[in-house]
């Protein structure tokens, strides 16, 4: 079914205002009433689009990993040479944790509070996500253009820990702009996995 308009701007102003307030406030201490306010709609609103604030939080970080994942499969699927496609790939990871800066970090801070079923869930999707990624620079150890001493997965885990932790200290309006820390970030994983 096809909503109009009007209806498709009830979810994204309900995203927009919990993404406002769980990363001026926290995602526990923001109410549902709160959240319905500063997006201007009924609870009956909420409720048609969003079963739950849980529902709400894995949503803030579900349409950025969405976007990162159909970014990944496209990189993925070129016939450039692998290492073109990791540093592509290690860039807009990058770039688009940096673009949903906000969204990452409020997801990062709070998906222990999610409920048991919805955190595996999540998890689940994010994992997916990571062993894509992992099969990248699997593919380019089996061809010996990166080292093979280092594992896959500590490869990935070391890379994405440094992506998580771009919350802690990158500023828009900084001295580098998100392009040129994707840049830096992807050069530092290909210099790493040189043979």
């Amino acid at each position: 079914m096809v909503r109009p308009a009007a209806e498709d701007s009830v979810p994204r102003r309900l995203l927009a205002a919990a993404t406002k307030l769980f990363a001026q406030q926290g995602y526990d201490r923001t109410s549902v009433q709160e959240i319905v306010a500063a997006a201007g709609v009924t609870k009956g609103a909420m409720y048609h689009y969003f079963g739950s604030k849980d529902d709400l939080l894995s949503e803030i970080y579900g349409r950025v990993l969405r976007l990162q994942t159909e970014q990944l499969e496209k990189v993925a699927a070129t016939e450039a040479p692998v290492a073109e496609r990791l540093r592509r790939a290690a860039q807009d990871v990058v770039v688009s944790t940096i673009e949903n800066l906000d969204d990452m970090t409020i997801f990062l801070q709070s998906v222990h509070l999610l409920a048991p079923e919805k955190s595996r869930a999540v998890r689940a999707e994010r994992r997916r996500y990571h062993e894509r990624f992992r099969a990248l620079v699997e593919e380019g150890q089996r061809a010996g253009e990166f080292r093979a001493d280092k594992p896959a997965d500590i490869v990935v885990d070391f890379f994405f820990g440094s992506v998580h932790h771009l919350g802690a200290w990158y500023r828009s309006g900084g001295r580098l702009s998100a392009r040129e820390v994707g840049e830096h970030y992807a050069d530092l994983l290909l210099a790493g996995l040189r043979p």
